[in-house]
């Protein structure tokens, strides 16, 4: 199996695997090799999922630590001071 380029190319593929696999139309041993290719296309799958949702966990991160820190400048600088 050749890996996917992108996630939607290996969803797609996935797909195609799944309606010949659906269609009845396949040996069992086609079958065998197609579910080999489809368990290696979702672990490709996941694992690309994986690293984007840590990539969007850091993100939050960011905006979380960049929100606090606004909102210590808004305390610091633009509270009033009482005499």
């Amino acid at each position: 199996m050749k890996a996917p380029k992108t996630f939607e190319e290996g969803m797609t593929r996935l797909e195609d695997i799944l309606a010949r696999m659906q269609s009845g139309e396949v040996t069992l041993a086609e079958s065998v090799k197609l579910y080999a290719e489809a368990a290696g296309l979702v672990e490709y799958c996941t694992r690309t999922l994986d690293k984007v949702s840590l990539q969007m966990d850091e993100i939050d991160l960011r905006l979380a630590g960049a929100g606090r820190d606004g909102e210590n400048e808004t305390v610091r600088g633009g509270a009033e001071e009482k005499p």
